[in-house]
């Protein structure tokens, strides 16, 4: 099977399993006791932060294989910087998701849209983080230095993750840690009952593979931008106008 096939059938069956999350979130999971219909943005919320998450785990990945590979291997390290690009952008999207979802959780619950709970403010931090990335790579002209740099703010960067993800266990706080122990006083907490964990983790393994078919996707787009930057200037050093 080709790319393109192959590519075909991941956005085919990646449609079909979001339908079939999405079916299990709304019919399958039971209503939360206390919270009752909001509480099913809960799987939505947590698989969004989970991509937004991993995508900059991939980021950081790739950034130290763009510097162990630039000098060895340059056309193979150039590979590495796009697919740290592509996976800080769709994270920077998922990121935002989970922010989103959350205030829509937290209004009914918290009584307001936000609050500076440290959760909240290490997510908004680490979303600032990436964004500062992305100005970063914009104001550096020069590829290969940009790659560089790229790739060490990525790894720097993504110290903000596990901060983010460790907050809530870490500070005092109102946000509910819902695997593991929840902290006296957290609004929104709440037992999840084998339905629940089963709708959870089905959302969070679809969430995943959505997330590797539109980094297939952003990877493609970025090459098909490459080739055309080159045409660009191969036709202007031919004298185009």
């Amino acid at each position: 099977m080709d790319r393109s096939k192959a590519l075909t059938t991941l956005d085919i069956v990646t449609g079909l399993l979001m339908a079939g999350a999405t079916a299990m979130v709304f019919f399958y999971a039971p209503l939360e006791a206390v919270m009752g219909e909001v509480q099913k943005v809960f799987y939505f919320h947590v698989a969004a932060g989970w991509v937004g998450m991993l995508s900059f785990l991939v980021a950081a990945a790739c950034g130290v294989i763009y510097l162990v590979s630039a000098r060895k291997d340059p056309l193979k390290a150039v590979y590495w910087d796009r697919v740290a690009v592509a996976a800080v952008e769709i994270g920077m999207v998922f990121a935002f998701i989970n922010i989103v979802t959350g205030a829509i959780w937290a209004r009914p619950i918290w009584n307001t849209w936000w609050t500076w709970d440290p959760r909240l403010t290490t997510a908004t931090i680490m979303e600032l983080v990436y964004a500062a990335y992305l100005m970063l790579r914009q104001g550096i002209d020069d590829p290969e230095k940009r790659a560089r740099f790229g790739a060490v703010y990525a790894i720097i960067g993504f110290m903000s993750v596990p901060f983010t993800f460790f907050s809530i266990r870490i500070f005092r706080t109102i946000h509910p840690i819902v695997i593991g122990t929840n902290e006296a006083g957290a609004m929104g907490a709440f037992d999840m009952t084998p339905k629940m964990a089963q709708t959870f983790i089905v959302s969070l393994v679809v969430f995943s593979v959505l997330f590797v078919d539109v980094l297939w996707h952003r990877i493609r787009l970025a090459a098909l931008a490459d080739k055309v930057e080159q045409l660009k200037l191969q036709w202007e050093s031919q004298g185009g106008e």
